[in-house]
């Protein structure tokens, strides 16, 4: 009987130990990405205090970082663990730890800088404004000026966009910079301008969804297309005082402030090659002037930051607003984006690194586990064979 409970017990073990095993290859933590996967936090920026943080889950303000400089665009670091904002006022660019908000480094940059773009391969931000030509080229480990793009006037608008033609060399990260006429293009790899594309009505905002489009609003009131290998020119909409814009990952649809009419304008997306949709798709109004956009990396939520330092949230998918939050002064710009990485900023180890870390503990764990039910199967055999032999 109890030479019985023992091949019962064994069997057991070596499964409960397997489990544990398959559980801790399992369990290594997945790095929180900035806005990847579903957001916990939008930051505001231009609020009373400067800064102002919104737990998306309470649907509550629950941190405030003052800034003095007026600080306008924000942007996240790929891991979350680092804030870059613009402080015109100040002319500074401004890297800032998540974790607990306190400035890590200041890189000066001339022209009241507004304007952000982040390379998610190099982890360089570029920045720019309306004051002076040019954009600066930044590292933000030591907050450096590497290099400046030149540009024919005046910077009004950046972003990044990835761009992959296998008829040309145009392969890798571009930025894409509005300057007094025209979209200018750089070569991100050789650092080289591709080209200036001429836009009607003076080039302003750009934003650049999944697809081969990028979008432009103008400062003559219109919003326009160009498409990314081609770069041709399509106009889409005219008459509006359009502000910064954003994209939902789950549709395409492009989000599009109208500060004229009180209206956030939903664009269908557009496509190369393809007709032009009937724009816009629906108009979302709204009681004031929207600032600025975001939209979640899961298509659940809208941010519309309003001149009366108020965040409406608004439920994308049930079309209607949630909730109204007070900020102060005036917002001008909000992202979305996870919780810092807490483990990562406590023991001043970077992202990559403690995932590599991890992976390797597990690893270890997983072998010592497997040459554990190696001996307990090898004793338990030793154990059994006087039985048989008897």
């Amino acid at each position: 009987m109890v030479h019985s409970r023992r091949r019962l017990l064994y069997p057991t073990l070596l499964l409960t130990l397997t489990l544990m095993g398959l559980l801790l290859m399992g369990s290594s933590p997945r790095l929180a990405y900035a806005d990847g996967g579903a957001p916990n936090l939008a930051y505001v920026a231009g609020a009373s205090q400067g800064l102002s943080i919104i737990d998306i889950a309470t649907q509550k303000v629950t941190k405030n970082v003052a800034l003095k400089g007026n600080p306008h665009t924000v942007l996240l670091s790929v891991d979350g663990a680092d804030l870059f904002v613009t402080l015109p006022q100040s002319n500074q660019v401004a890297v800032l730890d998540t974790h607990d908000g306190h400035t890590l480094c200041t890189a000066s940059v001339p022209g009241q800088p507004t304007l952000l773009a982040y390379d998610l391969n190099t982890k360089l931000i570029y920045s720019g404004g309306n004051g002076t030509s040019g954009v600066r080229e930044i590292d933000p480990k030591n907050c450096q000026v590497i290099r400046t793009l030149a540009t024919d006037g005046p910077v009004y608008g950046l972003a990044m966009a990835y761009v992959s033609d296998p008829q040309s060399d145009t392969v890798g990260n571009q930025l894409w910079i509005s300057s007094e006429h025209d979209v200018i293009v750089y070569d991100l790899k050789q650092h080289k301008q591709l080209a200036s594309i001429p836009v009607d009505g003076g080039p302003q905002y750009l934003s650049n969804p999944p697809g081969t489009t990028v979008y432009v609003t103008t400062r003559a009131g219109n919003i326009m297309t160009i498409d990314l290998v081609s770069h041709k020119v399509t106009k889409i909409l005219s008459g509006g005082s359009y502000g910064p814009m954003d994209f939902d990952e789950t549709t395409g649809e492009m989000y599009v402030p109208d500060r004229g009419t009180n209206q956030l304008l939903v664009l269908n997306p557009v496509h190369g090659g393809f007709s032009l949709p009937k724009e816009p798709n629906r108009v979302i109004s709204l009681e004031e002037h929207p600032q600025s956009v975001a939209i979640t990396s899961d298509g659940q939520f809208a941010f519309i930051a309003l001149t009366s330092g108020k965040v409406v949230m608004y439920d994308v998918p049930g079309r209607q607003p949630i909730n109204t939050l007070a900020v102060g002064g005036n917002p001008q710009f909000i992202i979305t984006g996870l919780y810092p990485p807490a483990l990562a900023q406590a023991t001043n180890v970077s992202p990559d690194s403690l995932l590599t870390i991890v992976n390797i503990v597990a690893y270890v764990l997983i072998v010592c586990l497997l040459l554990g039910l190696l001996f307990i199967f090898l004793r338990s055999r030793k154990k059994a064979e006087p039985h048989k032999k008897g």
